[in-house]
Formats: C-alpha cells, structure tokens, sequence
C-alpha cells in the first residue's frame, strides 16, 4: 500500500513527512541472482471508517482511533513499514521519543504495547520509519473516553530563507516578512471534534484561510505577529493548544541615529561624531581628540550589537552609550589607523557596519634650509626653516604646537675667499654744523678670506671689479639761522597778582645775515620767551566795600540788604577800573537777611508796619502787602 492523505474522526490520520532526496542505485543483487530494487521507506495504513476502539485488549493498526475506557488493560499499536534497506522504527509521544519501561514495551515485531493505560498516556503516537533514502512517519490518536485531542508541537521553528513553512500547533514559530506560514493542528476525538481558530484571543473566520485543520496566513507582515490558539470542541469536552508568531526582520541600516545627536550635545568640543555602514565610512581626528561612532541599524527582534577593531573584539579603553549603538572612544591615541565595526545580530540574520579611523598626525620638519648670510668669508651661515607637515603636506603651524620643536642648529656656508672688493670706514664729524662742511672716509682695496682675515690689495685689483667710492663728501648744506628777539613791552598788561602784570616781546628766526626765514628752520634751536611777569604799581589795587544797609524787613522772605563794592588803589585810595582787581573775586554787593516767620499778619520796614490784607481763597489764606518801591 502507499500511503495517502484521508480524514478520521476529525484528523488527517496519516502525516507523512519524507526527508531529502537521494539519488539511489537502481537496484541491489541478492543471493539467488535476483535483482531487488531500492527503495524509501513506506509504512503501511490499515484503512477503515472512522471508528472508537474501545475493549480490554486494544490491537490496532495506524489509521484509527484509540479511545480508552476504565475496563481497558492493554493497547497494542502496530506499525509495518516497506523498505530497501529494511527501515529502522521508532516511536514518538506528542513529539517527544518514547521512553520504555515495564509498562510502556517495544516488541520485536517494533509494535508499541501499552500495559494498564492511564491518563497520562493519552496523546498522538507517531511511528517513525527511516533507512538511508529518507523517512516516513503516521500518527495515532489515543484518547480518554472520547474526550478531543490536539497534536502539539513544543518546537521552536525558525525560518529565515524558506518562502513557506508549516508547523503542528504548540510550536513557536519565528519567520521572516512575506513569508507563507501554516500552522496544521491535527485534532481526534470521538464524536469528531469541531474545531475553531483564535488570534490573541479572538475568534477568526474563513477569510483568514481555515481548511481541514490549517490555518494559513499568507504573506506575513508585522501586523500578524500574535497568539494562535486551536481549539477542538466535541459532546465529551474541549482542548486548546496555541502557537507564537514572531515575524522576523533582518538588521538593516539607518540614515541617522537619534541618540548620537543627543550625545554629540553633551561632549566637549573636541568630540568628533560618525556613522557606521555597510560600505564603510571615513572618520578624520587629530591625536588626543574623542570621538563618538554611532551603529544605525534597525531589525526585529531589536539586533544585539557587537563592536569589533581590526576584525578583534574590542581590548582598549571604552565605553558603551545608548544600549551599545554608540561607542565611545575617550582618547583615539589609544589605537592606531584601523577599521571599527558593528556587527548587528538577530534571529533573522546578521549585518556588519564598519568605519575606518584615521588619526591625523602632524609633525615638524626640518628639511629646508634660509638663504646663506653671506656668499663668501668666514661667516655665512644657513638656518633650518621649521615647517608643520600633515602626511608630507604642509599645514599652518598651529596644528603642530603640541609637538615639540626639534633643537636647531645653523648650518655653515659659502666659507671660501672673497673676491677683492673696497672697503671704506665710516664717515667723520662734518667739519662744520651749517652753511656747508666736509666729511672724510678712509678707502682700500681688501680681501676677506674664508678664516675671517683681511689681506690688502692693490687698488688695480679693486678698480677691476667696481668704482672706488668717494672718501670724501659735503655735509650740513643747511644756512645758519638763530632766534632773535625783540625788546620787552611796556609793563602794563593785565594785572596777574598785586603789583605783578604780564609783558610781551616778538620771536623772529633769521640768518646770521638778518634774513628772516620760515620758523621751522630754527625748530632745532632753543626758543626764547615771548612773554614774562612783571612789576608794576598799576596792579596794587584792592576791593573796596562799604556798610551793609539796613535790612528792607524784619521778617518774612523778601528781607535783603546792599553795600557799596570798589576797585581802588592802594596808594591813592582812588577808584580805578574794575578789571585791575579781576586777579582776586569781587565780593558781593548785597544778600538777603531777617528771613523768619513773621506774626500777626505784618512785615516791617525801616520801623514801620504796614497791615495785610488777607483774603481766603479755596480754603487758603494768601497775604498780600503793598511796600511800595525798594
């Protein structure tokens, strides 16, 4: 028989699974000669109606329905199997290997033998039929008085390449997006069971694609992640049994990484920021600077991080910020030019994002030279030039003021004999100060040689290679000019202090001939006085004053008193202009006096009273009095 597909009491009793496929020989000789084909293992089904076994001695092929009962004392399942080479059985309970004991037996015949079933033996026996060219394998229901009973899985499936994958109800099952999942739940029971699907506890429909016991979700997306329950419901009782759907999503970059704006915000200015990525990246920093490097990827379940340098976990100082997406690097001198990488891990696969650290190095060099002090004698020397080098380029020297300076040391050159040339001393005085002197110099004709001496030579030598220079020239062409000074004034300016007034003279700058000329020319001169004190008896003067007069009141505010104030001269005691006497303040010519509260309403003037008038206007008493002219 081979084995086919057919609904029992509620399930597909027969399950075959087969495992990959092998090309096998065609056949096989045995030892009358005869030739015996290969062949995968087939186990046999005894077909029949749906039907409950149930006595005290239970034999039964797969294919049925076992249902026991309190009288039942023995079950005895059968499993026969077709194969070249002969198969291997095995037998299995709910998914799980059967474990022998002195109640549970394997026959020789690899029939499996229940003695004295209890409820702990109730479940989906599966026998297992395998030989070198793959596996068969059929299930059979033993169930408690007829009660439902769900085929249930407690593997973890994960799938991450297959378009489509089909599990048995319990299992957990992880799938990549877009995917074909189906979750078989296999039921029995006596009556048939009658089965309904859930999603997070909700009743589903036909629309989600229910058929015999399958529930198919087709192109799988985030939104069917959830609880998948299977419930079997017959005259006897129900069951549920659920699956997990986890939809998987590989790690995959991201344009940016929030957290690392955050971060970048808080660190010092120093701090330099980059992102990983799958084609790599470039990070430039100076030696001694930090810099934050962020893994921007993205996957679900959310991706474990694991940052590695040079392809080696991390050994060096750092730190791990935002969940491990950002590695801190407090000193990059730490590590060398290298490549950093992240590498994004979850169930779904895997992702690497890398970034290459370049450290910018700046150092100083010494390689050129200034130009040579002298092109002959005993002293020329060359000076290194200091340049900042980045990489052999030069950069502005500020970059390198961490570094040190190498010492410096001159450099000689150009140390041979000079030609001979002139040489001249310096100038003497000018042999007069102005209107036109002479200068001399001392002129010969000399070589310098490479030791520093001077060796004269001739004049002809000299005259060969350039005009002798002069020794002697004209100097202080300039015309001799003084200050000259007119005679004082008469000593009748204005009066500064008692008897002291101010006299005045002209300044005049001329030749020693009497030629007046411009005041610039004598600058460099001295200049004498234009003007001085003097005396004089014009300015002995004083002030002068007078008695106070009697006051115009005796009491009120209007009181004021004057006196009489002069300039007049000491000598004479005559008045003279007022300005004589400016050198000293004026006093003054008069001042208020007698200002007190007056009473009974009257002011007094030279021993007279006069009565007020006064008149009340809006609630205040003004008082008003006619003096007369002061």
């Amino acid at each position: 028989e081979y084995p086919f597909h057919r609904h029992v009491s509620g399930f597909t009793s027969s399950l075959r699974t087969s495992s990959a496929e092998v090309v096998p020989p065609t056949s096989v000789h045995l030892a009358n000669g005869l030739r015996r084909p290969y062949q995968k293992p087939a186990i046999l089904r005894k077909i029949s109606a749906a039907q409950q076994l149930s006595a005290s001695e239970v034999v039964t092929h797969l294919g049925q329905t076992v249902v026991l009962a309190s009288g039942t004392l023995s079950v005895l399942l059968h499993c026969e199997a077709v194969g070249n080479p002969k198969p291997t059985i095995s037998w299995a309970k709910n998914g799980e290997e059967v474990k022998y004991n002195d109640r549970i037996l394997l026959q020789p015949d690899d029939s499996l033998q229940i003695l004295a079933p209890v409820e702990a033996d109730v479940g989906f026996y599966t026998c297992n039929a395998s030989n070198a060219l793959g596996s068969d394998s059929v299930s059979i229901a033993v169930t408690l008085a007829g009660k439902p009973l769900i085929k249930a899985s407690r593997a973890t499936v994960i799938n991450t390449e297959l378009p489509a994958v089909t599990v048995d109800i319990g299992s957990m099952v992880k799938t990549i997006q877009k995917a074909n999942v189906t979750i078989n739940c296999q039921v029995a029971g006596v009556p048939e069971a009658k089965v309904t699907w859930f999603k997070n506890k909700v009743k589903l429909f036909s629309a989600h694609h229910l058929h015999d016991g399958l529930l198919i979700i087709a192109n799988v997306s985030l939104s069917d992640q959830g609880l998948y329950s299977c419930k079997a419901t017959n005259l006897h009782g129900e069951v549920t049994e659920s699956s997990q759907l986890l939809v998987l999503e590989p790690p995959r970059p991201l344009p940016y990484l929030e957290d690392l704006t955050a971060v970048l915000s808080s660190a010092g200015p120093s701090t330099h920021s980059v992102l990983t990525s799958p084609s790599g990246t470039k990070l430039t920093v100076s030696p001694g600077s930090s810099a934050l490097i962020g893994c921007a990827v993205d996957g679900h379940p959310t991706p474990n991080i694991t940052w590695l340098y040079s392809s080696e976990p991390l050994s060096l100082q750092h730190n791990l910020l935002a969940a491990g997406r950002i590695l801190q690097i407090l000193n990059v001198s730490d590590f060398t030019d290298g490549e950093f990488s992240c590498l994004a891990q979850n169930e779904a696969g895997s992702l690497t994002q890398k970034m290459s650290l370049i450290i910018q190095e700046y150092w100083w060099s010494v390689d050129k030279l200034t130009a040579c002090s002298a092109s002959c004698g005993h002293k020329g020397v060359q000076l290194p030039q200091l340049r900042c080098l980045l990489y052999g380029t030069e950069v502005n020297t500020s970059y390198c003021r961490e570094t040190p300076k190498p010492s410096l040391q001159p450099v000689a050159c150009n140390r041979r004999d000079c030609p001979s040339r002139w040489m001249v001393t310096s100038w003497s005085p000018c042999t007069r100060s102005c209107g036109g002197g002479i200068q001399m110099r001392r002129v010969t004709c000399q070589r310098l040689t490479a030791k520093g001496s001077s060796v004269p030579m001739s004049n002809e030598a000299c005259a060969q290679v350039s005009k002798r220079p002069a020794d002697t020239q004209n100097c202080n062409r300039q015309p001799c000019v003084e200050w000259v000074a007119s005679s004082w004034s008469q000593c009748n300016g204005p009066c500064i202090g008692p008897r002291l007034a101010v006299q005045h003279r002209q300044i005049f700058c001329q030749t020693r001939h009497g030629t007046s000329v411009s005041s610039d020319q004598c600058s460099a001169l001295p200049r004498p006085l234009s003007t001085q004190n003097c005396w004089t008896d014009v300015c002995g003067v004083q002030w002068r004053v007078s008695l106070w007069t009697i006051c115009t009141a005796t009491c009120g505010n209007y009181g004021f008193q004057s006196r009489r104030v002069d300039c007049v001269h000491i000598r004479t005691n005559k008045p003279v202009m007022e300005h004589h006497c400016s050198w000293r303040p004026r006093p003054s010519n008069w001042q208020r006096c007698n200002i007190t509260p007056c009473e009974n309403g009257t002011l007094l003037r030279g021993g007279e009273a006069e009565q007020c008038r006064g008149r009340k206007e809006g609630g205040v008493v003004s008082k008003k009095c006619s003096t007369g002219p002061c």
